[in-house]
């Protein structure tokens, strides 16, 4: 029955749903190391506790709407027909970074999210970010400007990013992460490809819509400093519906090698994706 088999997805998702982290415990663990990066960390878990905790009461309450010991709510009704239909529930996604991906492929990606902050707060700040996981990707990339300014004494508001795209396909082949700026890893070409061996942009080859980069190295650079040709400054995009008409959605923008004019690249409408579909 319909009633069985929500039951049944919740029950799984409910398993699935890790503990909060202990915020508190993280913060004194930490305290002499309070990096700009490191702040970012801490705001992340803090929304995530909030999207762990709203999960686990809202699938024990549909739980026990479901055998008759509560009633059922709107909420409670909505979020019933998105587990039955295979979708994100509503109520989740206002507290869960923008996304368009379908319930399975959205746990995987929540799951992966809750991997890379483990990973940070035991084993320090990761080689390679995987920049997708995070509520809002826009404070650590600011972050980053941020901390080399400290180092190298720079006008904050004379900096900023550059990016390069690295031969390295595999997070497993970076032995260390960068003095300044970071590595990058989960972002998707969409409009063009990315040829590894001359390191530039080529055109799309046929029926390939999505290619993922190679990984990324973000550096923060004096902008008077900075001197770009034969490149594409590509937007990069939450999601694959890009921004809206408020401009919510755009992260930032890459550099690209590319051996074409740059009003090729735009007339493609090539953009980078943190996160697609499946």
């Amino acid at each position: 029955s319909r009633e069985d088999f929500v039951s049944n997805v919740a029950s799984d998702l409910l398993s699935k749903v890790p503990k909060p982290f202990d915020l508190q415990a993280i913060k004194r663990s930490n305290k002499d190391t309070i990096a700009p990066t490191f702040v970012v960390l801490l705001q992340e878990i803090e929304r995530w506790n909030k999207l762990v905790t709203f999960m686990s009461i809202t699938l024990k309450d549909l739980q026990r709407a479901l055998i008759g010991e509560i009633g059922f709510s709107a909420q409670l009704e909505a979020i019933s027909d998105s587990l039955y239909n295979g979708q994100l529930p509503d109520a989740w996604r206002r507290m869960t970074p923008q996304t368009e991906k379908k319930l399975g492929s959205w746990v995987t990606w929540f799951l992966r999210r809750r991997a890379q902050y483990d990973d940070w707060i035991q084993n320090g700040e990761p080689k390679v970010i995987w920049l997708s996981g995070f509520h809002t990707p826009e404070t650590f990339l600011a972050a980053l400007v941020q901390t080399a300014c400290r180092m190298k004494g720079w006008a904050l508001d004379r900096s900023t990013l550059y990016t390069e795209v690295t031969k390295f396909t595999d997070s497993k082949d970076i032995k260390e992460k960068p003095e300044f700026g970071c590595y990058v890893e989960g972002l998707f070409l969409e409009g063009a490809a990315w040829d590894l061996r001359k390191s530039c942009l080529v055109r799309q080859p046929p029926k390939q819509l999505v290619q993922e980069l190679p990984i990324l190295r973000i550096i923060p650079v004096e902008a008077s400093k900075l001197k770009l040709s034969n490149c594409f400054k590509t937007p990069v995009y939450i999601t694959q519906a890009r921004r809206s008409a408020m401009g919510t959605g755009l992260v930032m923008e890459a550099d690209l090698a590319s051996a074409e004019h740059a009003s090729h690249w735009t007339l493609q409408g090539v953009a980078l994706c943190l996160n697609i579909d499946t």
